[in-house]
């Protein structure tokens, strides 16, 4: 049964019993689908907390809950002491169920009466507006107080002089031309469906009233400096030019620091010792405000600091002067019930209080801007931002009027967050949405804000017709299904995965009623969906490692109408995932765990030694330049298998990828290549993964010999102890991507065939016809074409040359690729996604058996050549298609490399 909760909740600081307001109460409609808040909504008092955090005072009254409501044709005629003919739950937005509307309007009306406190008698009110969306006019008792552009900005209206004594009337008129006008949107649209969602229209935030004195501080802004031992403040105000401010910093209650400065003017209040914000440790500072004049307001601040450095010959992020790998989500910020707005606050933190426990350390908040309770939770809860700016309507040039418009709402973003601990990233742009004059808006960012990062544009290499500009802090690519990056770091850029995943999973009951599901890969259970995603989350400790990778975001945290690609369905009703594995895989990639049965090489980190590679040359370990352009022994020799620990297996051994059974070990200090020969071997050859004792990659410690590292000292490698100087930058290592990446050799330049290993099948050859490749039974009688079709020449891979290409015998310049998963004959048409398309890596045959190769993607890892009802794929085992699964899929997915049929 569909009802909701009826009582006034006990948290307003002044009682609102006494207010006049309307006779009826909103009666919120069935939402199509029901969270487990939808029924906890009051429809007296909703959303009852405190709406500001950061700017605390001790007297207010809350304006939430039944206003009247009616529909206009413009906002000219405010229907003053007039009777609506509607009811409306606000701050839900009118299209939301919460609402009691739940239907789209161009322009509206909202009107309530209200009554001012006794106790507020001879100072000013404030009439708050959390936000409204998007153009809004404002009368009190008729008298226009000023119109607000803007869905996303907080902004208020001194009220005092329009007062009168007993009721007094609010009309608020609404325009929302969603994307029919230049506005910033983000991912409204009144054609929704796909990626784009139901608009949010209206008063969609808190809306309330406070008592001030006419000197008034309006805002904090807060900075912390942790090189200073202090806080950077300043005090915005209203009606106190000049005047003096005292500030406190309080810890549990105690005073720890104290200052005076001047309104509108920066001062430092000291933090001696300060205890340190981070994801780890989200500690938290209250903070006391007083002017002159008598104004005291409070707020709260982080102590951390924020940067980039070059840390193993990598840029890096940082904070508190270290690196620490940024593991986020895409969040949206959609509900099925509030649309734009969470049912309740408890709904609210348990968004962000799930990504935490999944083991996220980052959310990317997505071209939407949230109240500022969820601000709060993000910094209590430990969850650093990377904060979008709400996008313009994509596919059409910004008109003048938009692009003043999105600039005015980025400065009162930016303006308004500035004192928030867990922002350390502004976004302006996203794939080129509405994108114009990227590099100038990223430098105009990182003038209202030096101290963060700035993304000028999260996954330019994605959809940006415009070429990137090389301003801000960050170079963001998005990948589906990803993880991936396309460019790596440069001196003043470091290098991240804005967006990957996409992971669908159907859940009967629990979707929006609309048809055209939205994934970028459909899985067919749990189970298969949680292999998936440890499968793909895995490759960002390579990335990290061996291409630069600093942060990455998966999309996303919850279903959002069409989209089903979330950890939980839009409802949060279902968990999607195996959340303990999830939890598992998240922590692995920030601690920088390696993956397992993979190839690997390890670079120096120690500066001026970041292109030289540990390698085996005659048995003795030592580190030497190595390229992808240097010869293939070398690139061999610094190329090894991550085994299981031979003495421990939750640590490391290190195989040859060229020299099968050998391992790296230490004997008398000194790091070698040999054979298991017993004795001390096997715990000499294992090395347990620890953090970078430099700061970023890993530090390998001797399994026996605890204390002592791998490190590289006059180009030998050994295992030593702590010495000093550069033993932490010599003793940590960049454990990714290797040099070589094939594990099995193919001879290029041959003509081979490849012929099934699935008992009973064992007598059909990969061929194509008709484009497609396929297996079909050939022998040495069938007819010369079938052969030949049968037959391809071995290249050095398109798209890397430790892998190959299979050119077609009988159709020079056409090659095997993969196109919807299908394996295909094509032509090369030069580009970058057909080479990578046409790579393939030779890797032991996941069935074993000797001549037998299995054939990797180079751009789907984890992807193989595989036989099913006679076409042959590119599948993973467990994935989410058809062809992924069954018993037999390392038999199907094992070639028997044969002597040319053609």
């Amino acid at each position: 049964m569909f009802s909701f909760v009826r009582n006034a909740l006990a948290f307003v600081l002044v009682a609102t019993a006494g207010t006049a307001g309307p006779a009826e109460i909103a009666a919120p409609k069935p939402p199509p689908l029901v969270t487990p808040w939808t029924n906890q909504v009051s429809t007296t008092n909703p959303l009852p907390e405190y709406p500001r955090p950061q700017l605390t005072r001790p007297d207010w009254q809350s304006l939430n809950g039944t206003w009247q409501f009616a529909g206009a044709s413009n906002l000219n005629t405010p229907p003053t002491g007039q009777t609506l003919g509607e009811e409306i739950l606000v701050p839900y937005p009118i299209e939301s169920a919460l609402s009691g509307i739940m239907r789209r309007q161009d322009f509206s009306y909202y009107r309530r009466t209200f009554t001012v406190p006794a106790g507020w008698s001879g100072r000013n009110v404030q009439l708050n507006f959390g936000a409204v969306n998007w153009q809004s006019k404002v009368w009190v008792n008729g008298t226009l107080l000023g119109t607000h552009e803007g869905g996303y900005d907080k902004f208020s209206y001194d009220i005092t002089s329009a007062l009168r004594s007993g009721s007094n009337e609010i009309v608020v008129g609404v325009w929302n031309p969603v994307e029919t006008q230049d506005i910033p949107v983000g991912k409204q649209r009144l054609s929704r469906g796909g990626i784009f969602y139901t608009p949010y229209s209206g008063i969609w935030q808190t809306v309330w009233l406070e008592p001030t004195n006419p000197a008034r501080i309006t805002r904090l802004d807060t900075t912390p400096n942790v090189a200073a031992g202090g806080l950077d403040l300043v005090v915005q105000a209203a009606n106190a030019g000049g005047q003096p401010v005292t500030a406190q910093v309080l810890s549990g209650g105690t005073v720890v620091g104290s200052a005076t400065g001047t309104v509108g003017a920066s001062f430092r209040v000291p933090v001696p010792n300060a205890r340190l914000w981070s994801p780890t440790d989200p500690f938290l500072y209250d903070l006391r405000v007083t002017l002159g004049s008598g104004d005291t307001v409070g707020g709260y601040f982080g102590m951390r600091s924020l940067g980039k450095a070059m840390i193993g010959g990598v840029l890096r992020p940082t904070i508190n002067g270290k690196f620490v790998f940024q593991l986020g989500t895409l969040d949206q910020g959609y509900w099925p019930d509030g649309i734009s707005t969470a049912p309740t606050d408890a709904a609210l933190r348990f968004d962000l209080e799930q990504q935490k426990a999944l083991g996220f350390n980052m959310v990317r908040k997505h071209i939407k801007v949230e109240n500022d309770r969820w601000f709060y939770w993000a910094d209590r809860l430990g969850l650093m931002v990377w904060q979008d700016m709400p996008a313009l309507a994509s596919g059409r040039e910004p008109s003048a009027a938009g692009r003043t418009r999105f600039e005015k709402e980025l400065r009162a973003m930016i303006d308004q967050h500035k004192g928030i601990t867990s922002i350390v990233q502004w976004v302006p742009f996203n794939e080129g949405w509405g994108e114009y004059d990227a590099g100038r808006i990223a430098d105009l960012v990182k003038s209202l804000d030096p101290t963060r990062m700035v993304n000028h544009n999260s996954g330019s290499n994605c959809c940006d017709s415009d070429p990137d500009p090389g301003n801000g802090d960050v170079i963001d690519d998005h990948a589906y299904v990803g993880p991936g990056i396309s460019r790596p770091p440069t001196a003043t850029r470091f290098v991240v995965n804005g967006e990957y995943g996409g992971l669908g999973l159907r859940s009967a009951g629990h979707e929006w009623p609309t048809s055209g599901k939205f994934a970028y890969e459909w899985l067919p259970d749990s189970n298969a969906l949680t292999n998936r995603y440890v499968q793909i989350t895995s490759r960002l400790v390579d990335l990290m490692n061996g291409n630069g990778l600093s942060g990455s975001v998966y999309t996303e945290p919850t279903d959002v109408e069409e989209e089903l690609n979330g950890f939980f369905t839009y409802d949060r009703q279902v968990q999607k995932m195996d959340f303990a594995r999830v939890r598992e895989v998240n922590q692995r990639v920030i601690s920088g765990a390696l993956s397992v049965n993979r190839l690997a090489s390890l670079r120096v980190t120690t500066p001026g030694y970041t292109n030289r590679y540990l390698r085996h040359a005659a048995g003795a370990a030592r580190t030497d330049v190595i390229s992808t352009s240097s010869p293939t022994t070398d690139r061999q020799d610094a190329t090894f298998w991550v085994r299981p620990g031979l003495s421990n297996a939750s640590c490391y051994s290190f195989e040859s990828r060229n020299v099968p059974g050998q391992f790296l070990r230490h004997r008398s200090y000194r790091v070698y290549r040999e054979a298991n020969t017993g004795g001390t071997f096997a715990a000499d050859a294992t090395f347990c993964g620890r953090p970078g004792l430099s700061g970023a990659g890993t530090s390998l410690e001797s399994a026996n010999l605890p204390g002592y590292y791998l490190r590289h000292r006059n180009e030998e490698v050994w295992v030593d102890a702590a010495s000093g100087g550069s033993f932490n930058d010599d003793a940590t290592w960049a454990i990714g991507a290797p040099l070589w990446r094939s594990g099995a050799d193919l001879t290029v330049g041959q003509n081979r065939s490849f012929r099934v290993t699935t008992a009973g099948y064992d007598t059909r050859y990969l061929r194509h016809r008709d484009g497609l490749a396929r297996t079909d039974v050939i022998t040495t009688a069938s007819a010369v074409t079938d052969r030949q079709d049968a037959t391809f020449t071995v290249r050095t891979g398109l798209a890397d040359n430790s892998c190959y290409t299979f050119e077609s015998v009988n159709y020079p310049g056409q090659f095997l690729r993969h196109a919807g998963y299908r394996l295909q004959k094509a032509s090369n048409d030069g580009s970058a996604v057909f080479a990578q398309d046409a790579t393939f890596c030779g890797q032991p045959p996941l069935n074993g058996g000797a001549g037998n190769v299995s054939l990797e993607s180079i751009n789907y890892p984890g992807y193989y050549w595989r036989h099913y009802a006679e076409a042959v794929y590119i599948a993973t085992n467990g994935g989410g298609n058809t062809w992924d699964n069954a018993a037999s899929f390392n038999a199907d997915a094992t070639w028997n490399n044969a002597g040319p049929l053609g």
